[in-house]
């Protein structure tokens, strides 16, 4: 399969659709925080090992994330074009900076150790508050992501690759996940992208070789090949 970048590409693609929203489901259901102090400070001392879990599930469920994006790029190459260009780079943009701000998980897990929750959160804050990690990590790329995944699968459904109620529950799981407090009924929103993009990874996985290939170019000086 390696040899064979049509069927290769396509597995991939399908496989992380699946993958990275069910990884980023998890995470949520093994954070100590959802059960109780959601701090990072408290939770691991809570329960370390957890904390510790929760924290690579979602780094590799973001980074995933920012890897399928390309799967549904290639699902647009003839519709929604436009759209699906601009909500890409968006999202693999976001969830790349979403991924790399779970290092600072450590950082309030080490405070957390040393200090009262407070003064740990406190200083934990003045950490994440750095022009550094606010501009190089945070704004505006992190609500790239938010709001480029939603629109990502838009340009899918526009291009006539997916049914109406996949961009309509990755939206309600994105963005209804933010109006709540993050415990419990976060689960079911987190649950809400791992349906709407696994529908579409496995109906990915399901496609022949031929379908997958006839989404590349066949003007001459294509970039891929069609084997």
């Amino acid at each position: 399969m390696l040899d064979d970048p049509t069927t290769f590409r396509r597995v991939a693609a399908g496989s992380l659709l699946i993958v990275a929203p069910l990884l980023q489901t998890a995470a949520v259901i093994v954070d100590p925080g959802t059960w109780g102090d959601d701090r990072e400070a408290v939770s691991f001392g809570d329960d370390p090992a957890m904390a510790q879990l929760q924290s690579v599930l979602y780094h590799w469920s973001w980074l995933l994330t920012a890897f399928a994006a390309f799967g549904l790029l290639h699902l647009v190459r003839r519709r929604a074009v436009t759209l699906g260009h601009i909500a890409g780079a968006m999202t693999v943009v976001g969830y790349g900076s979403m991924s790399a701000l779970l290092l600072t998980d450590p950082v309030a897990w080490w405070f957390g150790e040393r200090y009262p929750a407070e003064e740990a959160e406190r200083l934990a804050g003045e950490v994440l508050d750095l022009p550094g990690v606010v501009f190089g990590f945070t704004i505006p790329w992190l609500y790239l992501g938010i709001v480029g995944l939603p629109l990502l699968t838009v340009a899918v459904w526009r291009a006539g690759q997916a049914h109406w109620w996949v961009p309509a529950l990755v939206a309600a799981g994105v963005l209804g996940s933010m109006l709540v407090p993050y415990g419990p009924a976060t689960i079911p929103f987190w649950a809400l992208p791992a349906v709407a993009l696994g529908s579409v990874g496995v109906r990915i996985l399901r496609m022949g070789p031929a379908e997958w290939a006839a989404f590349y170019p066949e003007a001459p000086g294509r970039t891929t090949p069609a084997s």
